[in-house]
This record gives structure tokens, C-alpha cells and sequence, in this order.
């Protein structure tokens, strides 16, 4: 019987992006597919903006409390830094980062890892968010999840923040923001 992770070891360098509203299940998929790498005894490494300490300084944590260790940083160039002798490189909140983590990206892909980036498409107004537009377009594969609509159960569109503040980075939770799908949205904006 042919072993099946010897195919997922030895493929090319590629990129993947998670992306979608808060809620939606990003980091649970980042963390579901590092696993997977990890037990097909690649060498992983996460990252995670510095910035980022609702559950942990340290670990990256879904909402759900699922959680796997990574390494807080300040800079996108900090990744080129830590992630030598790496088969698979996760980032998680990527929309937090620098410009050139789409270089770091890409440098990484051409170098054969694999990089599985999560992050928001989009702010609490629906306005693409920070290098996540540029991530998806250098992507070899975008998948979009998605939260339901607290309102009305459809599937969730946007981030809608519930707190007044014009901060475009706001770290919250349920406290501060819910998903709605585009028709709850416009009608909050009516408001």
C-alpha cells in the first residue's frame, strides 16, 4: 500500500488563502490544514501579527478555542527570517500585515513551501482589507468561507462592527462585531 502523505510532502510551492468575515471559520481551516501537514511530518511554522492577543500572545486560537503554537511578529520580513528549513508556512490574520507579505509570499512559493495565509477580505465597511485583495489575486487557491447572518441566517457577507469607532483596526470579538449577510448590512446602514 503506497503511503499517501509522500504525495503532499513533495509538492511544489504553492499558495492558499482563507479569507472571508469574522466568525466564518478562517483559522479553524488554517489550523485543520497545519495539522494535517504536521502529521504528514512536514515541518510547519506559524505566524501571527504581534498585535493580535484576544485569546493568546503566543498561539493562534480559533473562536471555537481550537489553538496550535506560532510565532508573534512584528514585520512581514520577519517570516523570511524564521522560516528557514520550513515545508509549510502558515499565517494567520494576514489582513494586519505589511504590504510585502505578498513578496514574502511569493519568495516563499517560489522557494517550494507550501504558504497557507488566512485573513478578512474585507473591513468593517466592506472595503477590501490591507494586501488581502493582492494575496488572493498571487493565490494557487482561494477558498471563502463563510459565517451566517445573525439577523436573517443566510450566509454572512461582512463584519459588521457594533461599537463606534472609525479605527479601521479594531481587535473584538462578538462584543464588537457580527456577521450579516449584504441585505442585513444595507439595512443597518439605513439606519
Amino acid at each position: 500500500m503506497r503511503d499517501n502523505t509522500i504525495g503532499e510532502a513533495h509538492r511544489p510551492g504553492r499558495i492558499e488563502v482563507v479569507c472571508g468575515s469574522m466568525f466564518s471559520g478562517k483559522t479553524e481551516e488554517l489550523i485543520r490544514r497545519m495539522r494535517r501537514a504536521q502529521f504528514a511530518r512536514q515541518r510547519v511554522e506559524i505566524f501571527k501579527p504581534s498585535i493580535d492577543v484576544r485569546y493568546s500572545e503566543e498561539d493562534v486560537v480559533s473562536h471555537d478555542q481550537k489553538h496550535i503554537q506560532s510565532t508573534p511578529i512584528d514585520s512581514s520580513a520577519s517570516i523570511l527570517l524564521l522560516a528557514n528549513d520550513i515545508d509549510v508556512v502558515g499565517i494567520d490574520e494576514a489582513q494586519f500585515f505589511d504590504q510585502g507579505i505578498v513578496d514574502v509570499c511569493n519568495e516563499l512559493a517560489n522557494r517550494g513551501v507550501r504558504v497557507i495565509v488566512a485573513g478578512l477580505d474585507m473591513d468593517f465597511r466592506g472595503v477590501p482589507f490591507g494586501p488581502m485583495p493582492a494575496l488572493c489575486a498571487i493565490a494557487d487557491d482561494v477558498t471563502k468561507v463563510h459565517a451566517i447572518c445573525v439577523r436573517c441566517g443566510n450566509l454572512a457577507y461582512v463584519s459588521h462592527r457594533k461599537v463606534l469607532s472609525d479605527k479601521r483596526v479594531l481587535l473584538g470579538e462578538t462584543q464588537e462585531y457580527e456577521p450579516l449577510c449584504r441585505e442585513c448590512y444595507q439595512k443597518e446602514l439605513a439606519k
